[in-house]
């Protein structure tokens, strides 16, 4: 992770804040000064309760600072840190106050209720009047207290973190922080020069909340909170309800308000139609800032939908936007939760991309992260003094792979938290999606832990409990408010019901990759073409499970990096049989039941792993390389690929039932060759076949259907158009009354090398 930084102080913004000026010597409290001008001195704050309001450990700083009425007349003080004077203006009425040193200030005046006042603040020869932040009621409701003590808000984020609004005809920032453990918090700023003496928040009850009203606080203020530990010390922290945040390595909170005008209204009446696990889902998966590296969200708004229109994907699934500070995590390591990463832009500039592949007919399907957060020590960790975001127990907080601290999933506001969080991203920014990653990691006690590193559940066994009632609120949440959206869970072990309805005792989850068939046919695929007769069980084991859940094949990010070779690379022979095997392969993948996800840079082949820091080979495909027609070939196919899959419901609408699937041969372990039926939901069949050998295979017989009287290749992916050698079937075949593989008719096929076939009636 980045080491953290303060922020460095800006241009101070055109709002109300005092002017730099070097920290004074704390003062003495000063003796009663005589009245002046009519104002008398107010009672006296107690030596304790002036430590405390100074030191930032007040609970409840207005009780002490803004005016109030008193036997006698109205009392006024004020914290002004760096001020010379202080005056009271209202209608009628300027009264200087009485300087109690420290940047206290106050007075009684012998009025008979509190005025509509302002405070002209001098420092150091200018005068600036402002609204005095301790006249304002709370700016959060009781139902919003009651939800959060519940754990129960649903839009917390219209709750808690800094909002922009008018309050009591005033307008301003409403911060508020959820911090039980606290003394005291401050929030400071760019509006006080980072001093945060003058700006104490209050407790709201028992609800852990503290909230402050600033007036004249607007967009585009820098903030943190400064908090006061259990045990005295302070800590500055950033917002973990933040809707923005600075560009890393800079770690500051960034007000904001969005002004983003939507477009995509057609879309997002018509995308819940089909459930996804019956409809086409073709996802490209995207690293947005390393696609075409330095382009804003709205530069790839230009740029992007074309691009994935073009090669016919229904979706991109696009790599954690939420802002991180370490960007070799990927976004993985998440200290911004709320927050669109500011590397490529605003938020609006997300809303914007995201609108853009809306109206290009494309969902959006984002990576959230749910499983831990880093130990940076401006962010979440040990938020307020004590473990709180993170689980008290060090055994349940530290995860052992990533170096990071686990949430505490059984905490009612941990997990408001991040069921909020969800509904935010899809609320918000009209996502389509969300890929829930490293779920077995949250899923077991003992994931990736010794015997003695970890505890049972209450029942003895190893399920984190807490983990999967988060996820079924999660899902439950999600499924009730935001219709058409889809969630997907990155889950790698047998757990029973993962994509099963949470009133079924399942997760809750519409559809999970298929990390065993990714494994086990990329294995199949590493071998030479001589042995893999050996391995033939590895591309038909899938079909074993296919239907135990709602599936996604995924080809992603995790498998094209850290030695493992990009897809063509992890493929035996020339160049010429690896990019073969690559098409073939897509071919199997894109027929097989389940919908798909294919990494960027797979598309056209690259042979180089994904780097961040350089994005996919581009340069493949310019005209100048000797070889880019290699790669334009297989960028062509994939465009085919997922027109001719969206042609076809035969391929997705019974992804998810027996009744869409049926082998025709998948025991030629000898001719390294696989053929299969899908059904759509009218019987309308498509043949699969698939050869991976590099020798042609002339008068193949694979039984079909006998009420079928033609087949037409609708695909070939040895086209010569993809760089392939061109065997293909160029007229209708007629099946013979022949029986094969327990069929009443066959097919005499010719079988180009490495490739796959697919033949509709």
């Amino acid at each position: 992770m980045s080491a953290a930084r303060q922020p460095s102080p800006p241009s101070p913004p055109a709002v109300e804040q005092s002017p730099v000026r070097k920290p004074r010597t704390p003062r003495a409290r000063k003796a009663p000064a005589p009245a002046k001008n009519g104002v008398r001195p107010a009672p006296a704050l107690g030596a304790d309760e002036r430590a405390r309001l100074l030191e930032g450990r007040h609970h409840d700083p207005h009780a002490v600072l803004g005016a109030r009425t008193l036997r006698g007349g109205v009392a006024f003080r004020a914290l002004r840190p760096y001020a010379e004077a202080v005056t009271v203006i209202a209608k009628g009425l300027r009264a200087e106050l009485h300087d109690d040193g420290d940047g206290l200030f106050s007075g009684l005046l012998p009025l008979t209720e509190v005025p509509d006042y302002r405070l002209l603040v001098a420092y150091d020869g200018t005068e600036i009047e402002v609204h005095d932040p301790y006249r304002f009621l709370p700016a959060l409701g009781e139902l919003d207290l009651h939800l959060i003590g519940e754990g129960r808000h649903e839009q917390l984020w219209t709750a808690l973190g800094a909002a922009p609004m008018e309050h009591q005809g005033v307008a301003g920032t409403r911060f508020t922080v959820w911090a039980p453990n606290a003394q005291g918090v401050r929030v400071t700023g760019d509006f006080s020069c980072w001093d945060p003496v003058g700006h104490p928040m209050r407790s709201l009850g028992g609800s852990g909340v503290w909230e402050l009203f600033l007036p004249g606080i607007g967009a585009g203020a820098l903030y943190k909170y400064d908090i006061a530990r259990p045990d005295g010390s302070h800590t500055l922290r950033a917002d973990p309800m933040a809707r923005q945040a600075e560009v890393p390595p800079a770690t500051a909170s960034v007000v904001t308000e969005s002004s983003y005008v939507w477009q995509d209204a057609e879309w997002m009446a018509k995308r819940g139609d089909l459930p996804p696990h019956r409809a086409p889902f073709s996802v490209y998966e995207v690293h947005l800032a390393s696609w075409r590296p330095g382009l804003t969200y709205r530069q790839l708004a230009e740029q992007l939908p074309a691009y994935v229109k073009e090669l016919g994907f229904t979706h991109v699934e696009l790599m954690p936007v939420a802002e991180h500070p370490f960007g070799g995590s990927w976004g993985y390591q998440v200290t911004g939760f709320y927050a669109p990463t500011s590397r490529m832009g605003s938020p609006d500039d997300f809303r914007c991309l995201v609108d853009a592949l809306h109206r290009a007919g494309i969902g959006v399907i984002v990576d959230w992260v749910p499983a831990h957060f880093p130990r940076d020590d401006w962010a979440l960790a040990e938020f307020d003094g004590r473990p709180l975001y993170e689980h008290h127990d060090p055994r349940r907080a530290a995860h052992p792979d990533w170096g990071t601290l686990e949430f505490d999933y059984g905490r009612k506001e941990v997990r408001n938290f991040l069921v909020a969080n969800a509904v935010y991203w899809c609320e918000e920014f009209h996502v389509d999606g969300l890929r829930v990653d490293a779920v077995a990691s949250m899923l077991y006690l003992d994931y990736s832990r010794n015997e003695g590193e970890w505890s049972p559940n209450e029942h003895g066994g190893r399920e984190n409990l807490d983990a999967v009632a988060m996820l079924q609120e999660m899902n439950a949440t999600v499924y009730r408010r935001c219709p058409g959206v889809v969630t997907i869970a990155e889950e790698s072990t047998a757990w029973d019901g993962v994509t099963r309805p949470t009133d079924g005792g399942g997760l809750g989850f519409g559809l999970k990759w298929n990390m065993g068939w990714m494994h086990d046919t990329l294995r199949y695929m590493s071998k030479e073409p001589v042995h893999r007769k050996y391995h033939h069980h590895d591309m038909t084991f899938g079909m074993v499970y296919a239907y135990s859940e709602n599936y996604v094949l995924p080809i992603s990010h995790d498998e094209v990096v850290h030695g493992k070779r990009a897809l063509v690379s992890k493929i035996p022979g020339d160049w010429w049989q690896q990019r073969a095997s690559h098409r073939a392969y897509l071919g199997f993948m894109w027929a097989h039941p389940g919908k798909q996800l294919l990494f960027m840079g797979q598309e056209f082949a690259q042979g180089a792993e994904w780097s961040e820091a350089h994005g996919p080979d581009w340069w493949l495909l310019d005209s100048s390389y000797s070889a880019a027609g290699d790669h334009r070939g297989v960028r062509a196919l994939v465009g085919d690929l997922n027109r001719a899959y969206t042609d076809a419901p035969a391929l997705w609408e019974r992804d998810s039932v027996p009744e869409g699937f049926a082998w025709v041969e998948a025991d030629a372990a000898e001719d390294n060759v696989f053929a299969f039926l899908r059904y759509a939901a009218d019987g309308s069949p498509l043949l699969a076949v698939s050869n991976f050998s590099p020798v042609v295979r002339h008068d193949y017989r694979l039984g079909v259907p006998g009420d079928v009287p033609a087949w037409r290749e609708v695909l070939n992916t040895d086209h010569e158009r993809y760089g392939g050698s061109g065997v293909h079937h160029a007229k209708p075949l007629r099946p013979e009354r022949k029986p094969a593989q327990g069929r009443p008719a066959s097919l005499r096929l010719t079988l180009p090398p490495l490739a796959t076939l697919w033949l509709r009636p």
